[in-house]
């Protein structure tokens, strides 16, 4: 599928993935997998593939989840940011999108707050 850098901004979504890794930078942390959900939107024009009714004319959502569950679950950063980061910067090169916004919830992180976290866009280089 082509991107073509224009007007539409479609989207891919995938909401409240939640995952299992080691993160943080407490040595505490560094022995246990705690819980991160993640929140992605992809941005691509869709229109191709709403006409033909094809998945290869699009993106699978089932693959970008597939690839965000394998990266997380087999890492073991100590900041949330370099998880979105990684996971932006391995969508733009794998997948043909035009950008990506990632979000990394890390529940029950700070006391008495039920949620932190950090959203992050990227986009991929615009072509020559």
């Amino acid at each position: 599928m082509s991107c073509a850098y224009n007007e539409r901004m479609d989207k891919i979504l995938i909401q409240g993935l939640m995952l299992e890794a080691t993160i943080g930078v407490r040595e505490w942390e560094r022995k246990i997998k705690q819980r991160l959900i993640i929140d992605l939107e992809v941005g691509l024009d869709i229109q191709a593939a709403a006409a033909s009714d094809k998945l290869e004319d699009s993106v699978s959502y089932k693959d970008i989840a597939d690839c965000v569950v394998e990266l997380v679950e087999n890492s073991e950063y100590q900041l949330i940011e370099t998880v979105a980061e990684k996971i932006a910067a391995t969508i733009l090169e794998k997948y043909s999108v035009l950008w990506c916004k990632i979000t990394v919830n890390k529940p029950r992180a700070v006391e008495k707050s039920s949620n932190v976290g950090v959203s992050i866009e990227r986009h991929a280089p615009k072509p020559d």
